[in-house]
């Protein structure tokens, strides 16, 4: 993968070129990105808060204000944001992960869809849009996540708050295909309450918040799916 630094007014340049909306980027910081040829594929865990671990640190060994993938991006691995100041990541293509974890102030912008196993979001001090669907076994959404615009279909089990209309956020359709499905042949069963909720748990949904982010740091699938 072929890996450069890009001046922001180069980025605009790019992303006019490949139909990124301005409504998506107008919000990104004004300031030095690494652009990474695409389709680009990660083995392993794609962390947007260490540089160093990515596989674009040895073609651009400076850390900058985020990736710009000018194309597809497989990760075959979690793409894990824990911390605010995080890398944004701007995928001009369709972005595929095993697991999404979004808990710091993340900018997570795409232009095709997004295929998950599991999306986790948690903090609404963020910037998350994909222009295309946003597909996954199952969606957790805590803390008045939800992204800032899915224009297409939001598709799997989604589990939020009961506060949360998803009906009324910026989402182009909601589709649970097999809504008969118990959420135990979902998730990984070590990702179930089993008797009293912990303080980390999530008890409205019957997540154990802590172990799934464990399990996420450790490399570990959060569905079955993953586990095949």
């Amino acid at each position: 993968m072929r890996c450069e630094y890009l001046e922001w007014d180069d980025a605009v340049a790019l992303f006019e070129r490949r139909g990124l909306p301005a409504s998506m980027y107008e919000n990104l910081y004004e300031e030095e990105y690494i652009l990474v040829t695409g389709p680009a594929s990660v083995t392993g865990e794609l962390p947007l808060d260490e540089h160093e671990r990515t596989p674009w640190a040895k073609g651009a060994p400076d850390a900058a204000t985020g990736y710009i993938i000018d194309g597809d991006l497989t990760v075959d691995g979690a793409i894990v944001d824990i911390d605010n100041g995080d890398a944004a990541l701007i995928v001009l293509g369709n972005l595929r992960a095993r697991d999404i974890y979004l808990a710091g102030d993340t900018k997570l912008l795409v232009l095709g869809d997004v295929t998950a196993d599991a999306v986790f979001g948690d903090m609404t001090d963020k910037l998350v849009m994909v222009h295309g669907d946003l597909r996954a076994t199952v969606s957790i959404f805590r803390n008045e996540f939800c992204p800032d615009l899915i224009g297409g279909t939001l598709y799997g089990r989604t589990l939020a708050p009961a506060y949360m209309d998803l009906a009324a956020e910026n989402i182009g359709g909601l589709v649970d295909p097999a809504p008969e499905i118990p959420l135990a042949d979902l998730l990984v069963p070590e990702l179930l309450v089993d008797g009293t909720p912990e303080t980390d748990d999530f008890a409205d949904i019957g997540v154990r918040g802590a172990v799934l982010r464990e399990r996420v740091l450790a490399g570990l699938p959060l569905t079955r799916s993953g586990e095949r």
